[in-house]
């Protein structure tokens, strides 16, 4: 069995010092995970520590997804294949710069649900149903049945969020009810108010952070004596947002930090070791003031990290020091790094076909909704993707500002059919000078959905628009089509030139292999929106960077022909340059 105690952990009576590495199995495709641990054993590492995205499992109510991405007993399988130990964190909320936090959007559409993360009678409904569904894979892996799990997490930084305990002892009363027997635990940051406020009592508190240690792990000492010392997240990298630089750590400094860590005795989880990717629309969002929630910032959709095994599955600088620094806590001799898939050559394919989504919006679009006001992408019944928002301007009028209000996140505004700007979130929310000459203007928006915020009091973030106003008049009479996008390439499109119009262009071409391969694909030219390949999206790309290149996967492609869709919002291309796609043999991530 798994204990813990005053004086640290301990498995089947012998003393265990963790030494853990975040990987998340939604971020890895399934054929890549055995790689992917190989490479955290080559580390040093003993142990894997992996969250459970909850809007990944229930896309919507009741519906489970536990295939392919979201296999969760075949990842736990893997992870004590590979000779590892393992640690889950099992929601209901997760941060981890993914969409709302873990948080299924579709909690936002509910009206009787007045609150997350809290007793909320409602809500712990929807997380009491989740848990039967989940708890039980989880419970089947764990050490004292035979499995590799050694702990389970209550929550996520609960501290970082609210104060509701009663909230966190149901959680915890629900993992026991349903069978988790191993270990519960916490982690926040290492502040008073952090810990106060996040951990529980008669279970392990962790903290999380990336620097200064001593300091981090002596205020744990203060407020929680009993409990051994633990850093549940090392950063020893970090996330990027669009339009911001990319971030990264000297490799020296990070393993010094983990040196100092180790040397005071702690158990570790490394945060991450390996990142992988926000594939299609799951990457999250922050916001620069946190506590008020204001400066929406969505985040890439790569999540390399910085981490010591790059998004490919690559040693870096950084995986030799912290492996020189973990074998000196070995039992003996680490196993040589897995060699990273091959690379494809470098290419072009160039995208021959497209068609409009104007042209294509009845093949792609739900029915058609009217309200007084616009509804929001919630009430529509979609998570993320497009809807087209049309209602009229009274005339004839001046030229008049046409402002929008609660806009989330981007939206292309058309009037009589004309591209007439674009507006965006905590950016230009208004256009000046809209003029209607006749009895009336027809006013379009297109808005596009980013991340949900996933971390602070902006967490349940709804999508679409709160209202559109021409100069102080609220307009009403809204129509709405949503467009909802991430889950396949759109099937049934008549692919073949698009003729002059507005509004965005689905682009496709092929690419031949003769053996699957990794590559990364660069879209010179393009502007912003989504790439899938194969019916898999990607994820999102926008010229603003810092991203410039997409990972594709070797497990995406098949020997012989393949299929690359773009879905450009922005363009079109100088008429003097075609759209094309460039495979590169490294990343480009700023």
């Amino acid at each position: 069995m798994f204990r813990v105690s005053t004086e640290g952990f301990s498995l089947d009576g012998r003393p265990l010092r963790l030494l853990s590495g975040a990987l998340h199995y939604f971020r890895v495709l399934p054929e890549q995970w055995p790689h992917r641990l190989r490479m955290l054993r080559a580390m040093g590492l003993d142990t894997v520590e992996t969250y459970v995205p909850w809007n990944l499992h229930e896309p919507r109510p009741g519906e489970y997804d536990f295939d392919g991405i979201a296999d969760l007993d075949r990842f736990l399988h893997a992870t004590r294949e590979a000779g590892l130990h393992a640690i889950v964190r099992p929601s209901p909320y997760i941060c981890a710069e993914w969409e709302n936090g873990g948080l299924p959007w579709w909690l936002l559409a509910d009206p009787e649900v007045g609150a997350l993360r809290c007793q909320d009678p409602a809500y712990l409904a929807h997380v009491d149903r989740w848990f039967d569904r989940l708890i039980p894979v989880v419970a089947a892996h764990q050490v004292s049945r035979g499995g590799n799990v050694l702990m389970v997490q209550v929550e996520n930084e609960y501290g970082s969020y609210g104060t509701d305990t009663g909230y966190l002892e149901h959680l915890a009363a629900g993992l026991r009810a349903r069978g988790i027997d191993v270990p519960l635990f916490t982690s926040d940051g290492p502040d008073d108010f952090f810990l106060t406020g996040g951990a529980l009592p008669g279970h392990l508190a962790t903290v999380n952070f990336g620097s200064r240690p001593k300091e981090a792990l002596a205020d744990l000492a203060r407020l929680r004596p009993d409990d051994p010392a633990m850093c549940m997240e090392f950063w020893c990298g970090w996330f990027d947002h669009w339009g911001t630089d990319h971030v990264v750590r000297d490799p020296a400094d990070a393993a010094g930090v983990l040196e100092e860590l180790l040397a005071a005795g702690a158990s570790v989880n490394v945060y991450m070791a390996h990142g992988g990717t926000n594939f299609s629309t799951w990457a999250g969002a922050n916001t620069e003031d946190p506590a008020a929630g204001t400066g929406y910032r969505p985040t890439v959709t790569s999540y390399d990290y910085d981490a010591p095994v790059d998004e490919r599955g690559a040693a870096t600088e950084k995986f030799w020091a912290f492996r020189e620094v973990l074998e000196r806590y070995a039992d003996g001799p680490l196993p040589a790094p897995a060699p990273p898939a091959p690379l494809l050559p470098a290419g072009e394919v160039a995208l021959e076909e497209s068609v409009r989504l104007f042209d294509v919006l009845d093949l792609l679009a739900g029915p058609e909704v009217r309200a007084a006001e616009p509804p929001s992408f919630e009430e529509l019944g979609i998570g993320h993707g497009l809807v087209l928002y049309g209602s009229r301007i009274p005339g004839p009028r001046g030229p008049y500002p046409l402002s929008v209000q609660g806009l989330a996140d981007r939206a292309h505004v058309f009037v009589d059919g004309r591209a007439a700007g674009v507006l965006e979130r905590d950016a230009a929310e208004s256009l000046p000078g809209i003029a209607v000459g006749g009895p009336h203007a027809r006013v379009e928006l297109l808005v596009e959905s980013m991340g949900r915020v996933n971390y602070g009091t902006a967490l349940g973030d709804r999508k679409g628009v709160a209202r559109v106003l021409h100069t102080q008049q609220m307009l009403h009479g809204w129509s709405a089509r949503a467009v909802e996008l991430g889950h396949g390439t759109p099937d049934g499109l008549p692919w073949g030139t698009a003729g002059s119009g507005p509004g965005p262009v689905f682009h496709r071409g092929f690419l031949d292999v003769a053996e699957p391969a990794d590559t990364f694909l660069a879209l010179p030219g393009l502007r912003k929106g989504y790439v899938w390949v194969n019916g898999f999206c990607l994820g999102r790309y926008w010229e603003r960077g810092p991203q410039r290149t997409l990972y594709a996967p070797w497990p995406l492609l098949r020997q012989g022909r393949n299929e690359i869709a773009v879905l450009e919002l922005d363009g079109p291309l100088p008429e003097d340059r075609r759209p094309a796609v460039e495979l590169r043999e490294a990343p480009d991530l700023g």
